[in-house]
């Protein structure tokens, strides 16, 4: 069966000298009918001034699950070196806990160097940040299963990143949700790699969401084609302007019933 189109909003923590901005964002984010509300796990604005204002991700995402009521919550994603994975883990579990089972937990391996030197993190290589990612998703997934009291839910797992000798292998492994920025003919390459990871790995590559950034109808229309369902919409401060946001959520609209149509 066809997946159902979903369409989330990334509110990037940037650039709100006022937490309250994010707050009413969250609000208007989740009254205009996103399925999903992200932030991103990042330490410093990625745009704009790089001194300006910016908050920390998990603690925020404690308060988006006690403010909101339907739409799933996760970090787009979570910086795979920042945390132990165990302690991470049961960070999750009590934000899946709060929310009433709506957490989607999001990781990927890191790449802002800035936010490693400045807190004290090793950057390390490439290869070096996919191994731990590898190493931690182990480490997660064993954790999650011992929590008292467990996760609300079976806790969805988001991986972002594109590589396809290492990354592809974990998200075949590991994820419900494959996160990329690809282009459309990208995406229906690495959908080909994906799935001989999975059969490598004897998982069901089938479960995996393909998930990428809005880009319009036209580019969703084609991604959609290609097999993406998830579409994230980024939008970031002070205003937090969700005119594309909304256009995205007429496209769901649009779409689903068509497929619902082309089932029956």
């Amino acid at each position: 069966m066809s997946r159902p189109v979903r369409i989330g909003v990334q509110l990037q923590p940037q650039h709100a000298p006022d937490y309250g901005l994010i707050r009413d964002a969250v609000l208007r984010a989740e009254d205009a009918g996103v399925d999903i509300v992200f932030n991103w796990d990042h330490f410093f604005p990625l745009t704009g001034d790089p001194a300006g204002a910016h908050f920390e991700c998990w603690t925020m995402l404690g308060a988006w699950a006690e403010q909101t009521e339907r739409v799933e919550l996760g970090a787009l994603v979570t910086g795979g070196g920042y945390r132990n994975p165990d302690l991470l883990a049961d960070m999750a579990r009590t934000v899946d806990n709060i929310s009433g089972g709506r957490l989607i937990l999001s990781i990927g391996a890191g790449w802002f160097e800035r936010d490693y030197d400045e807190y004290g993190y090793e950057f390390g290589k490439p290869g070096s940040r996919l191994k731990l990612l590898n190493d931690n998703m182990s480490r997660i997934t064993a954790r999650l299963a011992k929590l008292n009291p467990p996760p609300v839910r079976q806790i969805p797992i988001l991986i972002g990143g594109g590589g396809e000798r290492t990354t592809l292998r974990v998200v075949a492994e590991y994820a419900d949700i494959w996160h990329s920025f690809s282009d459309a003919a990208t995406l229906a390459h690495k959908n080909k790699v994906l799935a001989e990871h999975a059969a490598e790995a004897g998982a069901d590559e089938s479960r995996i969401e393909r998930s990428v950034p809005w880009r319009g109808r036209d580019g969703a229309k084609a991604l959609h084609d290609a097999g993406a369902t998830l579409f994230t919409v980024g939008v970031s401060g002070p205003d937090y302007d969700l005119t594309q946001v909304h256009r995205a959520i007429e496209w769901r609209d649009d779409v689903n019933p068509a497929l619902l149509e082309g089932l029956a």
